[in-house]
């Protein structure tokens, strides 16, 4: 019997760790890992670039829960994951990157071989949690140990792996594997204080980052044990969606801040209280946070903000205990009130433009119940992260925040749209950021995926031009041509609807275009003045 080669035995320890899908462009310096591929019945799908591959495995792993698994060739398929891989770490989302690299003999020697970088391995590590280097063939087990730890204790993020192309044909050797770090248990000690802290104040504010989108259940029932209102992250949306104590807005608003500042105890759960949520508009500091006790499971978060009480582990674990260390009755104080107090001011204070765009999300909401929302950096995806209660925990997503990258929301739209069989699926794009990614959609009409793709046309940089124009800057460069997207979508063989932003009109063409269980691009077609070019 043929010894497998380490291209093999790659794919065999893929599947072994639980990869179903990976999504890949095939090249010559990848045709090794490919050989065991089509046997694996691993899912294998086709990005039309690089980029694609990436934010389609940050989108199914944001989804399914489980890495998403990115091959990609040396050299520019690798510097074309960087982004992704950028984002992925700027959200915690697990992500594990495969490439290939030149052979052993040539790296680093400057020759002028063919994808040739001065060093990937050490670009890699400038991004990558972890970036491993097969140099020999029994290395390859150790490798996968390490590159999937992130996954499974500590805060994830994108692993990557590369492999010589004189390595990946060879036979495979046994080698020694790597046991994974183990998440170390919560201290029952500070659990004991924080539920201290907590009973014994008067308003408490609960602030719900990314870290809490699989605790629904868990979190709820610590609000109303504690009557706090709940503060949520954009990562966080979706979360006690329509509960008297849910807070779905941003906490850089100056009504939700407020609410935050009037806490005498805050809660924050899984969130890395960054700028981009909690300081958008550059004020240079956040909300005051009295008492703050944070739960993280990463001790550099913890680090990085003095608090009154700092708890590591994992807030889907650290929800239960804190709720059997607390009293067994629950608080009835004006957390409601609070809370409702607060929902109404930011919703005044977004101003009318978002406030309309946001109807025009409850609207797609109400006409797509249970769907998961996938967005680029546009006006609506802006909107919806100052104000917006979406229907599914985990199911309100963007590049809009952390590393904000555009291109993201139609390949990420296509990757959960995998993770997530059968699940409608909305991708929020404007004109202007759906130009870095259109092609992908060619990957949702091969699959077939249940994509609605509703572009928001305003024809250019819409809120860039507006920016500008605030601080008296002549607008230059917002306005490129958007294609003609009714072609477009024939050109992909998939249904074109155009719609002016009425809400009734939207909730239509989402219910319409979710019955076919196909991909389809909805456009919102904006009228009126473009900014800078009236």
């Amino acid at each position: 019997m043929t010894k497998a080669t380490v291209g093999e035995a790659l794919v065999a320890g893929l599947k072994a760790r639980g990869v179903t899908c990976v999504f890949g462009i095939p090249g010559v310096h990848t045709v090794e890992l490919y050989r065991g591929l089509a046997a694996s019945g691993i899912r294998h799908v086709t990005p039309r670039h690089e980029q694609g591959a990436g934010f389609m495995a940050d989108g199914y792993a944001r989804v399914s829960g489980q890495p998403g698994v990115a091959f990609v060739i040396t050299g520019p398929g690798l510097t074309n994951t960087l982004t992704p891989m950028a984002q992925a770490r700027a959200d915690s989302v697990p992500m594990l990157v495969v490439s290939g690299v030149n052979a052993s003999p040539t790296l680093g020697k400057g020759h002028g071989h063919l994808h040739e970088l001065p060093d990937q391995h050490t670009l890699a590590k400038t991004v990558a949690l972890v970036s491993e280097h097969v140099s020999q063939p029994e290395h390859l087990e150790a490798a996968l140990d390490r590159a999937f730890a992130p996954f499974t204790a500590g805060r994830p993020g994108p692993a990557h792996i590369q492999i010589p192309l004189d390595v990946a044909g060879t036979a495979a050797q046994d080698g020694p594997a790597c046991p994974a770090p183990a998440q170390p248990p919560l201290d029952p000690v500070q659990i004991t204080q924080a539920a201290a802290r907590l009973s014994a104040a008067a308003k408490v504010v609960i602030l719900a980052g990314g870290g809490a989108r699989t605790a629904d259940a868990e979190l709820q029932a610590l609000a109303e044990r504690l009557d706090a209102p709940v503060v949520q992250t954009v990562n966080a949306r979706g979360l006690m969606h329509g509960h008297p104590l849910t807070v779905p807005a941003s906490p850089s608003l100056q009504a939700v801040r407020g609410l935050i500042e009037d806490a005498d105890c805050v809660l924050a759960l899984g969130t890395e209280l960054g700028p981009t949520d909690y300081d958008m508009y550059a004020t240079g500091s956040a909300a005051a946070m009295a008492g703050l006790i944070r739960v993280d499971i990463c001790p550099q978060q913890l680090a990085r903000r003095q608090a009154a009480l700092a708890i590591q582990g994992r807030t889907s674990e650290a929800i239960p205990a804190l709720l059997a260390a607390l009293p067994g009755t629950s608080n009835q104080g004006q957390g409601a009130r609070r809370a409702g107090q607060a929902r109404a001011a930011a919703f005044e204070e977004i101003g009318p433009e978002y406030r309309a765009q946001v109807e025009v999300l409850n609207a797609m909401r109400a006409a797509v119940p249970n769907a998961l929302f996938a967005g680029d950096s546009t006006q609506p995806i802006y909107a919806g992260n100052l104000y917006y209660d979406h229907d599914r925990p985990g199911g309100w997503f963007n590049a809009a925040t952390g590393y904000g990258a555009l291109g993201y929301g139609i390949p990420a739209a296509i990757g959960a749209a995998i993770a997530a069989p059968g699940t409608p699926v909305i991708c929020i794009a404007g004109d202007g950021g759906a130009q870095f990614s259109l092609p992908e959609i060619m990957a949702a009409a091969d699959e077939n995926l249940p994509v609605t793709f509703v572009i928001w046309n305003n024809r250019g940089y819409g809120e860039i031009a507006t920016s500008m124009e605030a601080v008296d800057v002549k607008v230059v460069g917002c306005d490129p041509t958007p294609p003609d997207f009714a072609a477009t979508a024939r050109s992909f063989g998939i249904p074109f609807t155009r719609v002016p932003m009425e809400p009734q009109a939207v909730a239509e063409a989402l219910r319409a275009a979710s019955r076919s269980g196909a991909p389809s691009i909805v456009e919102i077609e904006i009228t009126g003045p473009v900014p800078g070019q009236e």
